[in-house]
């Protein structure tokens, strides 16, 4: 028997992350454009697959590098939902930069529809593979197995969020609306393509099912501070499902899971193993130097070798700064007094190019080749879920703490207006408008915007006008990609 692993790009990717205690080892894995990935151009025989310990750890690391594709984590995911909120123009018309995703005029046809779909689905079946091949064996011990099939559960969890929340109405809109196909079981063969889509309900109950799992298999920490950045750990998981938890208003699991990692009392942190979480004296230091520090929850890595490098048109780097293709709007979020004084450390990671716009400096490395980390999930994403969760469960001193730990950390001597907090609508509203400061550019602006069921606004680009997007209109989110309506009969559109 063959064990069939493939991506679903039209080119090939010959780029897989792999940590191997604490050194960088590159797979290399052949690929073709079929698009359900099950019959790739060289197949590895099973029992050489997941033969030895090292090769079972080269195939949980393999998921880690389906994530670093470039059209999905690795860059392209982050930069499409960036494009498709309010906080930046557009200065290129080309349809290879995304511009019709910028003017929310995206077909099932299009390529990208096509291959952020793909690539989450591809990470999820070589989780469900390895999960199949870690159920019984005897190459590794139990304990070993344990950690490994939790990794697998938390990457399928973090590519189902991403499918679902790209591809179907929100939760709060139609939690019983149609979600995507939940694939849990291995595909290894072609023929396996007819599977219909679940409710948006189901997928989330599946995330958290998973997330949940992962978090009592995986370890506390690891033995590196690289290894804490880029693999899943316990606080990954529970980090996560703060953001799962959030994006289906259900306040009072966010608190639950967000007071596993943050102390009752300022200074705000976490500590279990040879990991901290906390934030950063300096915010300049989440986004350069080792990238690895206590803010940093779960990382997408970049290693410092011409054979780790991401493709520039995909990189974080590129579009926000060194093209830029996606300069700040001047309506967005940008014009913010906090993001226009130098008080604000924050205000660092904004300048200006010549054409003078605006354009975000958070991944500052601006020629090739773009090696900056990309930040998935981070303490101080934690802090502001669980701020706006305290709000809306009326514990409004804990939602003021958390907000104030946000904004004093990069501007100590800042005071809030006694009106931000005085009632609980003004300091949801300040929570909220934190978010927008503090995550600028790390692709969860329209995760807010819709998790809250408001339109996509209209915004302006040096390419023209994009329009206001309703709530009820049908582009509100991605259609269900061709590709996958053409190889799946049981599939339906929006």
């Amino acid at each position: 028997m063959k064990i069939h692993i493939k991506s679903t790009w039209t080119t090939l990717k010959r780029q897989i992350f792999i940590i191997y205690n604490s050194s960088l080892i590159i797979l290399l894995t052949a690929c073709n454009d079929d698009f359900l990935n099950t019959v790739p151009k060289t197949t590895v025989a099973e029992d050489a697959a997941y033969s030895t310990p090292g090769k079972l750890l080269a195939q949980v690391n393999n998921l880690y590098g389906q994530l670093q594709n470039a059209t999905f984590y690795g860059g392209r995911f982050i930069v499409f939902n960036e494009q498709r909120g309010d906080e930046f123009g557009q200065n290129d018309g080309n349809a290879a930069t995304g511009s019709a995703v910028w003017n929310q005029n995206v077909a099932s046809t299009n390529e990208f529809i096509n291959n952020v779909w793909s690539s989450a689905y591809t990470a999820i079946n070589a989780s469900n593979i390895l999960i199949s091949k870690l159920n019984g064996t005897t190459i590794i011990p139990d304990s070993v197995a344990k950690f490994y099939v939790a990794e697998a559960k938390f990457v399928r969890a973090l590519s189902y969020l991403s499918l679902v929340q790209t591809y179907a109405k929100p939760f709060n809109l139609d939690k019983n609306g149609l979600g995507v196909p939940l694939r849990l079981s291995p595909i290894t063969s072609a023929g396996n393509n007819d599977l219909a889509r679940s409710s948006v309900a189901e997928v989330y109950a599946q995330i958290i099912k998973d997330l949940d799992e992962a978090e009592s298999g995986l370890p506390v920490s690891y033995a590196t501070a690289l290894l804490n950045t880029s693999r899943a750990h316990k606080s990954t998981a529970i980090a996560l499902k703060t953001r799962v938890y959030l994006n289906q208003n259900n306040y009072s699991k966010v608190a639950q899971e967000a007071a596993k990692l943050v102390s009752a009392n300022a200074p705000f942190q976490y500590a279990a193993g040879s990991l901290t979480h906390r934030l950063e004296a300096n915010i300049a230091a989440v986004f350069g130097g080792s990238y690895t520090g206590a803010e940093a929850i779960f990382s997408i890595p970049f290693a410092n070798s011409t054979t780790e490098t991401p493709p520039s048109q995909s990189s974080l780097a590129f579009n926000y700064l060194g093209q830029p293709i996606i300069p700040l709007a001047t309506a967005g979020i940008a014009s913010n007094a906090a993001l226009n004084t130098p008080a604000d450390a924050r205000s660092g990671l904004i300048g200006t190019n010549a054409a003078k716009q605006k354009v975000l400096r958070k991944f500052a490395i601006a020629t090739a080749p773009f090696r900056d980390y990309v930040p998935v999930v981070r303490y101080a994403e934690v802090l502001l879920n669980y701020a706006e969760a305290a709000a809306q469960n009326n514990d409004l001193n804990t939602a003021t703490a958390l907000l104030k730990a946000v904004r004093n950390r990069a501007n100590p001597a800042y005071v809030f207006p006694d009106t931000d907090l005085r009632t609980k609508d003004a300091l949801l509203n300040a929570i909220l408008t934190e978010r927008r400061i503090e995550l600028l550019g790390e692709g969860l602006r329209l995760q807010d915007l819709q998790r809250k069921l408001q339109a996509l606004p209209a915004k302006t680009g040096s390419i023209g006008t994009a329009p206001t997007v309703p709530v009820a209109a049908a582009n509100y989110i991605w259609p269900i990609p061709s590709g996958e309506i053409s190889t799946n009969k049981l599939m339906v559109g929006n």
